[in-house]
């Protein structure tokens, strides 16, 4: 297989936040409150830095937690990719930062468009796409513009960097227009991304609704000091709502979590959250599964993980709030986050994580560009 084998509100304010750390390495596990809530039991917000590297970067996006040193890659840091450049412009940013829990922060990589080992359309505007392999492997998704405008975006790619930040190949085509969030799983020498695309016939619709976003799922071998190796893509959702929009640039379907064979998706532009089952196996698409929930707290959300008690967590773009919600779609409880701008917390939320030990919550907060924890 060859190298060309994937919302975002602007935001001005620049942090430089000191951070203290917040948990201990040998901190007790934290499972669920006497509600079943996980995140019932966190009533603390702490800014851990600013995720803004030397380059001026801005909005930070993606989250990714290292699970285990490797390479330049240390366990318990928190991987973050930005959106925006400088100059504050939508789908051009082009770093990846590495922040510890005591708030030291480096430059994991900085991805140059024109030394690409392969195609990747439109170039380099890295998304909420953000997950890391066995091995080390990062791969984060692309959806690059030319000048921070919706009608400039562009099919883009997902990259695929070894634990010390060099890029080594690119996937694109292949039904990846506009990567805009993933979750991954792995078995033994393979992995599984699951990819929510954003661009299938939006920018040509120029703001009004179309029904063409999908979930990919690439079957990839990993193992060895080789990149990964595609095997084979399926489109195992579709049909979800996606638009573009003035402020921020694409609304569709964001966040993804797999669970007990499900794979949850955050359906933005309706506020709700979708499954799609038999997920890691199913040769076909199943549409856009069944509705586990929608409404309630959720006010577009965005960015979506599985909790340790395997309810589903969300944070909204149009609120400021994490929303916890079961399986069976009961929205057990919310924490406000973000209460700035107008509304309240509008564009604030995209990536998030489960800290190690299970000892809260990271997530980004692009109003203030900052790595922050709910514990």
């Amino acid at each position: 297989m060859p190298v060309t084998h994937r919302l975002a509100w602007a935001s001005t304010a620049l942090v430089g936040a000191a951070a203290t750390a917040v948990f201990a390495a040998a901190a007790p596990a934290a499972q669920a409150d006497s509600s079943g809530s996980f995140i019932g039991q966190f009533h603390k917000l702490t800014t851990i830095a600013s995720t803004v590297p030397s380059n001026g970067d801005v909005n930070p996006y993606g989250v990714a937690v290292v699970r285990s040193s490797k390479g330049s890659l240390v366990k318990c840091n928190v991987l973050i990719s930005n959106f925006n450049n400088s100059k504050n412009l939508q789908g051009t940013g082009t770093t990846i930062v590495q922040v510890s829990p005591r708030g030291k922060v480096s430059v994991f990589a900085q991805i140059v468009a024109s030394k690409l080992p392969g195609s990747c359309p439109g170039g380099v505007g890295l998304t909420t796409a953000l997950e890391i392999l066995r091995g080390g492997w990062v791969v984060v998704g692309s959806l690059p513009t030319r000048n921070g405008m919706a009608a400039t975006a562009k099919a883009g790619c997902l990259i695929v960097l070894d634990n010390r930040g060099r890029v080594r190949e690119t996937f694109s085509g292949m039904g990846i227009n506009g990567p805009w969030d993933m979750a991954a799983i792995g078995n033994g020498p393979t992995a599984e991304l699951f990819v929510s695309n954003v661009l299938n016939g939006t920018v040509k619709a120029n703001g009004k609704v179309v029904r063409n976003g999908t979930i990919l799922r690439l079957v990839l071998m990993v193992g060895g000091p080789r990149p990964p190796r595609l095997l084979n893509i399926t489109t195992i959702g579709s049909g979800f709502p996606q638009r573009t929009d003035p402020a921020a640039l694409v609304i569709g379907p964001t966040g993804l979590g797999f669970s007990h064979g499900t794979l949850y998706v955050a359906n933005s532009l309706v506020s709700g959250i979708n499954a799609i089952p038999g997920a890691a196996f199913r040769a076909s698409s199943a549409g856009t599964g069944r509705v586990v929930t929608s409404g309630g707290a959720l006010n577009t959300p965005l960015g979506l993980i599985i909790a340790p008690n395997k309810n589903v967590l969300t944070v909204n773009g149009g609120n400021g709030l994490i929303v916890e919600t079961t399986p069976s779609g009961r929205q057990v409880a919310k924490k406000m986050l973000d209460s700035s701008g107008s509304p309240p917390g509008a564009g604030a939320l995209f990536g998030l994580g489960v800290a190690p030990n299970n000892a809260g919550v990271y997530y980004v907060d692009d109003a203030v560009n900052t790595l922050r924890l709910l514990h």
